[in-house]
């Protein structure tokens, strides 16, 4: 792994050499509120953000995309969209935030040969650096290192960039990476063995300032022995089903297929869905096979720390902590597993 340094004054130097060359996106704040938007000024970037609200899971797993259209003439006609093949670079994402395109993967480009590959997905995914940012002082309900993780994780990125000061320490991790700087390089120079220390001090200081943990050791088979257990109902008494902690999750990826027409002409369109909602598990017939709230809050759970794990060998949690800062009647999933490891089975 090459390490460099890039001085903070020639940060929008950088941005605007990238943005030349590729799309780029990135934090921006608009009415209070930040999230991952394509940028044509780098003035417009706002690094002073610890996470957006929305992950930005958005740009790649898109909330709302037209799959096809369709008309209907003579002959009915069906046409895919024409899809940006511009090459992107994602710059300031967060390594837990990174790490959830990582879990989202294996669901969109299959596990092995033959699995079916989603293009829209995957398209946007492999024409995407990602340049990371760590994150110097963790918020309350951040818990990434319970999943072997760190605030200055470099494991999901092509490039992981450090504050430690005036500078930025640059981690280059990929060939990918190593591409995109190759034609900044210019603006880099050679981190020193000092550069080195004050970065690995930034990271100790940042682990040191999470004090929340989740302990998942043994909850996938101690979830086995509980599908019956009455914490699901206790639970599903406070949830009030919004479906917020999904839709702000960087993992969750539950979607709907809908056809939109207007008299000869349509749209078949994947939006964003919610596994809390009791409209997702409808079957045709008018049978719902997750009935109450409380079997929407069990699955919820058990994909993230039963399904997935067996599945693909990762928790599909990143510790980001959105769902806890943002549930409106302060369900704490940190908590839950907590319960479920407590439990009398």
């Amino acid at each position: 792994m090459e390490n460099l340094v890039l001085s903070k004054e020639k940060l929008p130097e950088m941005l605007t050499e990238i943005a030349s060359k590729y799309a780029l996106f990135g934090p921006i704040e608009e009415n209070g509120f930040t999230s991952f938007k394509h940028i044509n000024n780098s003035q417009e970037i706002n690094l002073d953000y610890l996470l957006t609200r929305i992950s930005p899971k958005s740009l790649i797993f898109q909330q709302t995309e037209t799959l096809f259209t369709f008309n209907k003439g003579k002959e009915v006609k069906v046409n895919t969209p024409k899809t940006d093949e511009a090459k992107r670079v994602i710059f300031g994402i967060r390594p837990c935030d990174a790490r959830g395109y990582s879990i989202l993967d294996p669901v969109f480009e299959g596990k092995k040969e033959g699995d079916y590959k989603d293009p829209f997905y995957t398209k946007k995914r492999n024409r995407s650096t990602l340049i990371g940012l760590s994150c110097n002082k963790p918020d309350l309900n951040c818990f990434c290192t319970s999943f072997d993780d760190s605030p200055a994780s470099a494991k999901n990125v092509d490039i992981l960039f450090t504050d430690i000061g005036e500078k930025y320490f640059v981690d280059i991790v990929t060939e990918k990476g190593k591409e995109l700087i190759e034609n900044l390089s210019k603006l880099f120079s050679k981190a020193s063995e000092e550069n080195r220390e004050v970065r690995e001090k930034v990271e100790q200081d940042a682990i040191n300032a999470i004090t929340r943990h989740m302990n998942t050791e043994g909850v996938v088979k101690k979830l086995d022995k509980m599908f019956n257990h009455d914490l699901w109902q206790k639970t599903a008494m406070r949830c009030v089903g919004c479906g917020i902690c999904t839709f702000l999750c960087p993992t969750c990826h539950c979607f709907d297929m809908q056809d939109e027409a207007i008299l000869k002409e349509g749209a078949r369109i994947r939006v964003w869905d919610s596994c809390m909602y009791p409209e997702y598990t409808m079957h045709a017939s008018g049978h719902n096979p997750r009935p109450a709230r409380m079997n929407r809050v069990r699955n919820r759970i058990y994909h993230k720390f039963s399904y997935f794990p067996k599945n693909d060998k990762i928790f599909a949690c990143t510790g980001c902590g959105r769902c806890i800062d943002y549930c409106p009647v302060n369900i704490d999933i940190i908590d839950i597993i907590a319960k479920v490891k407590e439990a009398k089975t």
